[in-house]
């Protein structure tokens, strides 16, 4: 039933085949075994055929590293993402305009400085510059000292002290060393609030006439000239202050005055030219040549021989600017001289304890506390204290140095009204003077020094001192000082400006020639010019930035012409305004000039020896 093949062909096994598959199952194996081998890239080439060529990286030479070209591009393209991202919205930001922040007002200080420095300008005797800024003043004086043989040009110049027209050079100098110190302490503060050429060039119109005193260019001399002008008590004679004349129409005799000793008026003339060259010292000849007429005022203020005050028996002088000594003048002279020269003999000079005990430096007298044209000794002590302070120079000048820092802690102590050592008027005013006339002056004074000594402490980092047990802080005196240049701008029980032109309630009858007589082309004689002195009106012309001497001691003040006690400027006293009005103001920022008055200071300890040479076998 199953004899049919479908499929075609035999049904009969034939052993021959079978043999067959055995053999082609047995080379089937050995060809697995032979392919489980590793082919070498020929073999591999045998069987898949030609291979497409691999691509190799490209490389770029920096020069000091060799990177890959695809790692550059993407560097590239990172940059390029955050310059988009970061640096487009600053650009856009810093495109957009933006208004300008004003800088602070300036403070009623910086204000009052300004208007104080123009006082200088008015005062100026001789041929004016045309940017003197004063309308009503013109050239005045220019045969001042004509007749003398050793003056070539007479002595034309400086500054008429106060509403007369005489020049008082003790005084004058004394502003100028004022003037000159405030600068070197402060001058970041001039330049900030724009007075610093300012400052300089008056402070140079001074010292240009000074060194005309004398013989400048010399190394000796044996005389000095102390005034030019003058008045006598009760004269009637036309003089500076019997005629009542503008200084531009001065037609009576001026006759000028001779010291042939005046340890005390070329002791300060050697201070003013001293303190004058370390301002100027970026004037390398002009500042040699102040150096040098200090060098020369000084030696004659040394001299043994001269040892007169020179006001002393002269009636030109004597009653107005009277010197009481002059041992004081020469500790703040030599404390000059050294800080300007670096010249060792003068600091060996101002801490010799012979000095100190002449100059009573240590024995806590109370008008020698009070710093002033006259009195020197609190001023020196205080310049003094701050070679100890931030020099330190140690044997063999520690122990006076120490004992003039003392003395100045001391006179600090003083201005404090809880130990009752000068009276105060009920209005805050401190009567340095005793309750005598003219009381802002040695107020102004006071508070720069005070002021000053708290900027030395700060910058020396010392919070404070003690009085006695009492401690005080620096900002104790920064307050005091603050508190007496107040009541002269108008914290006072007057509400006054004692300073002419600030604020609007200011004294309107100064005792001034110039400001009172009309500037009308008139010419007014002598007693001519006595109707503007009497006249019950304003004075016709403003002089911004004087000082008037003051109040009383009842906080009481009489605007009137005649009363020169109260209504009178000085050169000397608007010189301490200064002075406390820059070391006061905000305006330019805090501190003081640590270094600049040391720059002529040689290095106080002996340089290190130079290194052994090398060591050879």
């Amino acid at each position: 039933m199953f004899s049919a093949n479908h499929w075609g062909g035999s049904f009969e096994i034939n052993n021959n085949g079978g043999d067959a598959d055995d053999d082609h199952s047995r080379n089937m194996d050995m060809d697995r075994a032979a392919l489980s081998r590793q082919l070498d890239e020929t073999q591999q080439s045998w069987l898949l055929g030609p291979q497409e060529s691999k691509k190799k990286d490209k490389y770029v030479d920096l020069g000091c590293v060799v990177v890959k070209r695809k790692l550059i591009w993407w560097a590239f393209w990172a940059l390029l993402v955050a310059f988009i991202v970061v640096g487009v919205p600053i650009i856009v930001v810093k495109s957009i305009p933006k208004k300008k922040v004003a800088p602070p007002p300036p403070d009623q200080y910086t204000n009052a400085l300004h208007k104080a420095l123009l006082f200088f300008n008015a005062q100026k005797s001789g041929k004016l510059p045309k940017n003197n800024g004063i309308p009503w003043r013109g050239d005045s004086g220019l045969k001042d000292g004509s007749d003398l043989t050793d003056v070539k040009g007479g002595l034309v110049g400086g500054y008429y002290d106060a509403g007369d027209n005489i020049k008082f050079h003790f005084p004058m100098a004394f502003s100028m060393t004022l003037l000159s110190w405030s600068v070197v302490e402060y001058s970041q503060k001039y330049k900030a609030i724009g007075e610093y050429d300012h400052v300089r060039d008056l402070i140079k119109w001074g010292t240009d006439y000074l060194l005309l005193t004398f013989n400048s260019s010399a190394s000796t001399i044996n005389h000095i000239y102390s005034q030019v002008g003058g008045a006598l008590i009760n004269s009637t004679t036309p003089d500076d202050h019997y005629c009542w004349e503008r200084p531009e129409d001065m037609d009576y005799p001026r006759p000028v005055q001779t010291a042939s000793s005046a340890p005390d008026l070329a002791g300060e003339v050697a201070a003013a030219l001293a303190s004058a060259s370390i301002v100027f010292s970026d004037d390398a000849a002009y500042s040699k040549k102040l150096v040098h007429g200090a060098a020369t005022a000084y030696k004659f203020a040394r001299d043994l021989g001269h040892r007169q005050t020179y006001s002393r028996g002269n009636p030109y002088i004597e009653p107005y600017y009277n010197s009481t000594g002059y041992w004081d003048e020469y500790m703040w002279s030599a404390a000059w001289m050294y800080y300007a020269t670096g010249n060792t003999s003068y600091i060996s000079l101002a801490t010799d304890p012979a000095l100190a005990k002449n100059a009573k430096a240590f024995m806590q007298i109370l008008d020698f506390s009070v710093f002033s044209w006259d009195n020197k000794l609190p001023g020196a002590e205080l310049l003094l204290t701050r070679l100890r302070m931030f020099l330190n120079p140690g044997y063999p000048y520690e122990e006076t140095l120490s004992g003039y820092h003392n003395s100045t802690g001391i006179t600090m102590c003083m201005v404090f009204k809880q130990f009752h050592v000068f009276n105060w008027t009920q209005g805050g005013l401190i009567e340095l003077n005793h309750g005598r006339p003219q009381p802002l002056q040695y107020a102004m004074n006071m508070a720069f020094l005070a002021s000053l000594y708290a900027d030395y402490m700060d910058a020396t980092n010392v919070p404070g001192w003690y009085c006695g047990p009492n401690y005080f802080s620096a900002d104790s005196l920064r307050s005091f000082a603050q508190s007496q240049v107040d009541y002269v701008l108008g914290n006072n029980p007057r509400k006054m400006s004692y300073l002419v032109g600030y604020g609007s309630n200011y004294p309107k009858h100064v005792h001034h020639r110039g400001a009172s007589i009309p500037h009308d082309g008139i010419r007014y004689s002598c007693t001519g010019g006595w109707k503007w002195l009497n006249s019950k009106n304003a004075n016709p012309n403003l002089i911004t930035g004087a000082m008037v001497a003051g109040p009383d001691k009842s906080d009481g003040f009489s605007d009137v012409r005649t009363n020169y006690q109260c209504t009178e400027p000085t050169l000397a006293g608007n010189a301490g305004l200064v002075a406390a009005l820059v070391s006061l103001t905000s305006s330019g920022g805090g501190g003081i000039d640590k270094n600049t008055i040391f720059s002529a200071v040689p290095p106080l300890y002996p340089a290190a020896p130079p290194p052994p040479p090398p060591w050879k076998p």
